[in-house]
């Protein structure tokens, strides 16, 4: 391989990517400039308290933002960006089919180059790899887009705010552990002794129904979920995404039923998770200011989750019946459903994963201990190969990059955020969190409730049920979804698209709203 010169960097498919020296160039001047004083007012915190803001005196909605912009102008660049990344997510098909295009233009020109140096009597360069085509695939990487744009959320708070400013937002301002958490517990739920242990239990059940595509796909949609107001939520979207790859989606479902039960996965996790206080993500961020305890959360939530649950799979089960037939022909010719060879996990085992992935969910908010009791499993792992698949651990670090982009964009929307929570009463509070949900994820909208002061006992029920119930409508919308993204994207053609997805969760997002709000 000949050595990389800058002038072959100029030229052809080898081409430097220019916007790469332009945003290094820009993060060296707003990193000198901070250095010398310019540009900058560092010395003061961002995003500023919210109770910084002097929104007293019955201003309206629209006079709080234009008086809170002015107050903070980055406050707009913040959002604009946040913006920017939403609008990308709905994108990322399109730079999958151009990385496709680009890839295919690729390897035409290999192949032109063999034959003129064949035909020359020399051998041609060899060059595998297409510099555009990676460029692009990645930009199409859902789990990858908002991680991209903290790149010039950072250069323009550096070169607008000062260094030190920016440095103190992103070490002492944003909290990882959620990030970090969903990482080892995404890991280690992927492992085959606990997903070996989770389809034994989701078998039995699915045999009460004959053991066919339709009765996996209720037992799992139905378990699954329910089971993350134990294990947490993104181990249940792990588990119940790998098992129904395994059961359903290899059997390759029509598109529209495709997206239904994405859709209806995506909702059902989302409450699924509400039958405890520490499960899920945004009632883990009221519990302890708001005083929920589990009987609590089970009274006022949890069995009002699970009737939406139970009722949203049957009328779907009902809608797609026909569907149902037609994935157990599929399942009578397909060799892969053949039973597994591989010796069974000894019970020291999965009882050994079950004892880690306590230790995780109890040691969440310590990172020492937490990532600490992830360096021994993955010692645990390796002594136990012989009853485990590979450590999967891609997935879950580009869902993890997704959600450390996420806090940090979703830290500076506060500044528009919490007077629209603020500004509405109970119901229009339980659809507004809903729908805000889909474009913020729901622990952020949660978060923001807790600063509201003088919230009654209605408006705080209706903003957790409202994040709860609209956290299946966007992959951004709920911190397990980019696990089952991850999971299930290699199942739809072209990869998941926004809009399937929203058309696919919108109806049992209706449902269970209703359970939610009728029978509280």
């Amino acid at each position: 391989m000949p050595p990389i010169t800058l002038p072959s960097l100029a030229r052809g498919r080898g081409r430097f990517p220019g916007w790469l020296l332009l945003a290094l160039g820009l993060w060296l001047a707003g990193s000198a400039a901070a250095e010398s004083g310019s540009l900058t007012n560092d010395g003061g915190t961002f995003p500023p308290p919210l109770s910084s803001y002097a929104d007293g005196g019955g201003k309206g909605l629209l006079a709080v933002l234009k008086q809170r912009a002015e107050q903070e102008p980055f406050n707009v660049v913040a959002s604009l960006l946040f913006l920017a990344a939403i609008v990308h997510t709905f994108l990322t098909h399109k730079f999958r089919h151009q990385a496709h295009v680009l890839e295919a233009r690729h390897q035409a020109r290999i192949r032109e180059t063999g034959r003129t140096a064949a035909a020359k009597g020399y051998a041609g360069a060899k060059d595998d790899v297409s510099f555009g085509a990676a460029v692009f695939h990645f930009l199409g990487e859902v789990e990858a887009v908002f991680g991209l744009w903290v790149v010039p959320l950072l250069i323009l708070m550096t070169v607008l705010l000062g260094r030190a400013t920016t440095l103190d937002y992103m070490d002492h301002r944003v909290g990882y552990y959620e990030p970090i958490f969903v990482v080892i517990i995404m890991a280690m739920s992927a492992t085959r002794p606990v997903l070996d242990l989770a389809e034994n239990l989701m078998r039995r059940v699915a045999a009460l129904g004959g053991g066919g595509p339709g009765a996996w796909w209720l037992s799992i949609l139905t378990l699954g979920p329910l089971l993350g107001s134990f294990m947490t939520e993104p181990a249940a979207m792990t588990i119940s995404a790998s098992l129904l790859a395994a059961q359903f989606y290899r059997l390759k479902p029509r598109a529209r039923f495709a997206y239904a039960t994405l859709g209806l996965l995506f909702v059902n996790v989302s409450v699924g998770g509400t039958l405890t206080h520490f499960a899920a993500p945004p009632v883990l961020m009221v519990a302890g200011k708001w005083g929920w305890t589990t009987p609590f959360m089970f009274l006022h939530f949890g069995w009002q989750a699970a009737v939406g649950i139970v009722v949203a799979n049957a009328l779907y089960y009902l809608a797609f019946r026909g569907d149902f037939a037609a994935l157990a022909a599929t399942l009578a010719k397909d060799v892969a459903a053949e039973a597994s060879n591989q010796e069974a996990v000894p019970f020291w085992v999965t009882a050994s994963h079950v004892l880690f992935m306590g230790w995780s969910v109890l040691h969440a908010h310590h990172p020492a201990f937490l990532v600490g009791g992830f360096l021994f499993f993955i010692a645990f792992h390796q002594a136990t190969d012989h009853y485990q698949h590979r450590l999967e651990l891609r997935s879950p670090i580009l869902v993890g990059f997704f959600l450390g982009g996420l806090v940090i964009h979703g830290g500076l929307q506060g500044w528009w955020l919490e007077p629209v929570l603020r500004s509405l009463s109970e119901f229009p509070l339980f659809v507004g969190a809903a729908g805000l949900t889909a474009f913020n994820d729901n622990a952020a909208i949660t978060y923001l409730a807790t600063l509201v002061p003088d919230m009654t006992a209605g408006m705080k029920h209706a903003v957790v049920a409202g994040a709860v119930v609209g956290g299946g409508l966007t992959v951004i919308a709920n911190a397990p979804n980019p696990a089952g993204q991850s999971i299930l994207n290699r199942h739809f053609e072209g990869g998941i698209a926004p809009l399937g997805l929203l058309l696919g969760a919108l109806p049992p997002t209706l449902m269970v709203g209703a359970a939610l709000w009728l029978l509280r």
